[in-house]
């Protein structure tokens, strides 16, 4: 296996004999997280009450995936397995934990990747992988630019009094006591926008775009109620609905017209034909600050949500954008998970993918080639005592603990995990078991102790 360092050299001398014209010919690339959006929460999965209209156009003109996954049931651990390309039996972070558990040095991003590659990068929104000072700060992980939150903690707070500029504090215009004037998806916009004015055709770029919609703000929903927190309720405002409901249709309305206002800039800098934009969710949708997750019916069919380890706690909506190369109106059932993103990214940049990873370049599906499946996905989730899951092909183990019963779905023909047929196929639990024992290291910020 090649070090860091080794990768990283081998990386840049790859880039650069391409040159400017080949540069050209790499695509842009926009990754756009949204934070505890559930699986049915958009038009284009069967959301009927929420209007996203630039989002269902984005699907009509990619691909929509329905079986993308994300790295793990809520925020931090999704993150890491999307920047390392390890799933949580394998990366650093398998859990929440304040203050951020910082990545290493020797953990490898796929933006230092694209960084190495020749490509301008920026970060906007939130990064639960390192604090200011550490070495996990996204400046140390191959951003070239910054702007977001303190850490994973201060990330809850949509009128935030300071947020992070670089190396430095971002002042917000009146964000203190009733005073609320600067929306922080609303400076994430702005500046995402302004990175896209930057940019030409000569160079790639890498943008992310990490908006903290619609999770909630769970110390304001603590003393009243409604942790929705949006500028307006827009179309909403006369609707007969809760508060909290409200919010949530408006805060997720208002970052579907923000992308829409992405596209058009695309557009009129003559980028849009060559730039790859991947909207998804970093876990299943929340039921925190008043807001039901039920009121939208936000799992869709799934069942479960954030926390949980069925498929409405780690399934997301997934969308694929890329006029140049990608056919328009695709709906693709390829299971993918965001441990993927590195090698695909890596491999849509023209660098070489480092070793000893959990994903696999996803860029045959997404160009509409034959695409090489996973044996099989692995998730595990520490709070509440240790769960594990497993889906193999289109069967799904659940487990409990380290020694609880498996239980075991057939999601082709149960997406809802309404019926264990554990007892019935005695072959595939003992399988999933072995895998659910092999597909995992121990880790000393979350140690798993067997039990009896």
């Amino acid at each position: 296996m090649v070090n860091r360092r080794q990768f990283l050299a081998s990386a840049a001398a790859v880039a650069a004999p391409f040159g400017q014209p080949a540069a050209a010919r790499r695509p842009n690339i926009i990754l756009i997280l949204a934070d505890d959006l559930g699986y049915g929460d958009l038009g284009c999965y069967g959301q009927t009450r929420i209007h996203t209209p630039n989002l269902d156009r984005m699907a009509a003109e990619g691909i929509r995936f329905t079986s993308a996954y994300a790295g793990s049931t809520v925020c931090a651990p999704s993150r890491c397995s999307l920047m390392t390309g390890l799933h949580t039996g394998h990366a650093r972070t398998r859990g929440n934990r304040s203050p951020d558990l910082p990545l290493r040095p020797e953990d490898l991003t796929f933006t230092e990747i694209l960084k190495n590659a020749g490509y301008r990068t920026a970060l906007f929104g939130k990064w639960s992988l390192g604090e200011l000072g550490s070495t996990g700060y996204p400046t140390r992980k191959g951003f070239d630019e910054w702007f977001g939150f303190f850490s994973q903690l201060h990330a809850h707070n949509y009128y935030p009094e300071h947020l992070l500029d670089g190396e430095t504090a971002y002042l917000c215009r009146g964000n203190m006591g009733l005073q609320r004037k600067d929306y922080a998806s609303d400076l994430f916009t702005q500046r995402a926008l302004q990175f896209i004015e930057k940019q030409n055709l000569s160079n790639p770029f890498f943008l992310h775009l990490a908006y903290t919609v619609p999770h909630a703000n769970n110390e304001m929903g603590r003393d009243s109620g409604d942790g929705m927190e949006a500028p307006s309720y827009g179309p909403y405002a006369n609707r007969p609905w809760p508060q909290p409901e409200k919010g949530f249709a408006a805060m997720i309305t208002r970052m579907d017209a923000d992308i829409g206002r992405l596209f058009a800039a695309l557009k009129s800098r003559g980028l849009d034909d060559n730039t790859l934009v991947v909207f998804t969710s970093d876990n299943g949708p929340h039921k925190e600050g008043g807001h039901s997750p039920a009121f939208f019916e936000s799992s869709g069919p799934l069942r479960g949500i954030k926390r949980d380890l069925t498929e409405g706690g780690i399934r997301v909506p997934a969308i694929a954008r890329w006029p140049a190369r990608i056919r328009a109106g695709q709906t693709v059932d390829f299971p993918w998970a965001f441990w993927d993103v590195l090698p695909t990214f890596a491999e849509l940049a023209g660098a070489p993918v480092p070793s000893g990873l959990d994903g696999i370049s996803i860029v045959p599906a997404l160009l509409g080639q034959p695409q090489k499946p996973h044996d099989y996905f692995y998730w595990e989730f520490h709070e509440g005592g240790f769960s594990q899951a497993v889906r193999m092909g289109s069967w799904k183990g659940i487990r409990k603990g380290l020694d609880g019963p498996i239980e075991l779905y057939n999601l082709d023909e149960d997406l809802h995990e309404s019926r264990n047929l554990a007892s019935q196929q005695p072959a595939i639990v003992r399988e999933i078991s072995r895998l659910m024992r092999e597909a995992r290291t121990e880790s000393e910020f979350w140690p798993v102790k067997k039990t009896g």
